[in-house]
């Protein structure tokens, strides 16, 4: 039996999950597909599009944000670590970021993380839930001001 080409294989590989430009190069590549071969391939799958970084990145804020909880900084970083275009990722935040209130999103990453614990939480409780909020990729005066009403001002917080 032949080897699939770098084509038939890109196309396999997309119909398991999105991928990107880079992502998929480096996969056909990884499987040692020539570069000309590799490109070739590429270039037919963004002429019909089966590969397209511009649905990938719509797709992956959408799930990091409605599924996730993430906050936008993270998950730029996360687009930009895929080989997303900056331009791309911009458009693509921009669509899923522009109706989210990023408050709410604090708000209820918050909640979840609180939901088992009685009280309100310390200074050290707080300064670790900043650092938690900051990782899930929300900005600072969100974090502030979600913090604020559990005590210690949230200004002393960072």
């Amino acid at each position: 039996m032949s080897r699939p080409s770098a084509y038939q294989e890109g196309i396999r590989l997309l119909a398991r999950h999105e991928l990107s430009v880079v992502a998929l190069r480096a996969r056909l590549l990884d499987r040692e597909h020539s570069e000309g071969d590799v490109e070739a391939a590429i270039a037919h799958l963004l002429e019909t599009g089966a590969l397209d970084d511009r649905r990938v990145a719509r797709s992956y804020a959408r799930t990091a944000v409605q599924v996730k909880g993430r906050g936008r900084l993270r998950v730029q970083h996360e687009l930009h670590e895929m080989g997303i275009a900056k331009e791309i990722a911009s458009e693509a935040l921009g669509e899923v970021f522009g109706d989210v209130d990023e408050r709410t999103l604090v708000a209820r990453a918050l909640k979840k993380k609180l939901q088992s614990r009685p009280g309100k939480p310390d200074a050290g409780e707080r300064a670790r839930l900043y650092r938690y909020l900051m990782h899930l990729g929300f900005s600072p005066d969100a974090i502030r001001a979600a913090l604020k009403p559990l005590g210690g001002g949230g200004d002393s917080i960072e």
